[in-house]
């Protein structure tokens, strides 16, 4: 008999968006698989959603195909599908082109594209099979127009629309749906764990993302616009408006972009 409740996948569950998302799902009777590397951050996270027993704590490293590989045959032999996957884990950059050797671009292209794309070809035939399935795929606004010091990801962002709208045009007519989710500045750590050039993370929160929307209302809105289909959706606040300059103003946004201080 087919299960009714939900299965929801989630990446980058430890903390931030991931976590919010977690909660969010637990809290709406799901069983969660909550992935990320820090197993000990996982059971925390566990033991505060709503349905702590309907949580399952599966690690994995986005880093490592083969942890990708064995991560998905563990969901699939204990759930058999997944209703939702959502691709959150990431990692962000604070490195100039000129100076970030192309070991720290092959990380970030890595963890933020190859891995999700690797995770959802993993779960796609079994959504094809049971004709449903939504990705939920947490990109960037940067992910629609390029930035100063976020070069590899934000290349790794626009690889993710290219990648999901495809999987969409090939895919909807077996019942599979994409959310591409493009944040603004969210009050999470990211910035911390970003990578400088000498491979190191960058530690500092960033003013804005200090003052950013809360991974909770983030995990909110991202919620509703999965139960109303949402194809691409931003969250964000002012900084929304470098998407619409570079759709519609470009010389504005290359001005804007072009004076942007190196931190």
């Amino acid at each position: 008999m087919e299960q009714s409740v939900p299965v929801v996948w989630i990446t980058g569950a430890s903390s931030g968006i991931g976590e919010a998302l977690a909660k969010g799902y637990s809290a709406k009777g799901a069983e969660v698989i909550l992935s990320s590397r820090n197993r000990a951050e996982l059971e925390r996270v566990r033991s505060q959603c709503a349905h702590p027993l309907s949580c399952h704590v599966v690690p994995l490293d986005l880093a490592d195909p083969a942890s990708l590989d064995l991560a998905a045959k563990t969901v699939l032999e204990k759930f058999g599908h997944v209703d939702i996957l959502v691709n959150n884990g990431g990692i962000s950059q604070r490195s100039l082109v000129a100076e970030t050797p192309m070991e720290i671009d092959r990380k970030i292209m890595q963890v933020d594209y190859f891995s999700g794309v690797q995770l959802a070809k993993a779960v796609l035939p079994s959504m094809i099979a049971r004709g449903k399935g939504h990705f939920v795929v947490v990109s960037s606004i940067v992910g629609v127009f390029g930035f100063p010091q976020r070069s590899a990801y934000s290349a790794a962002k626009h690889a993710l629309h290219g990648f999901y709208e495809t999987l969409r045009a090939e895919n909807s007519q077996h019942g599979i749906r994409v959310t591409v989710v493009c944040p603004g500045r969210i009050l999470t750590n990211v910035s911390k764990h970003a990578l400088m050039a000498n491979g190191q993370e960058y530690g500092i929160m960033d003013h804005a993302q200090a003052n950013g929307i809360s991974a909770e209302t983030c995990a909110r809105r991202i919620m509703k616009g999965v139960r109303r289909n949402k194809k691409e959706m931003y969250v964000c606040r002012i900084d929304v408006l470098m998407v619409y300059f570079r759709r519609y103003f470009p010389p504005l946004y290359y001005h804007l972009a072009s004076r942007v201080k190196p931190n």
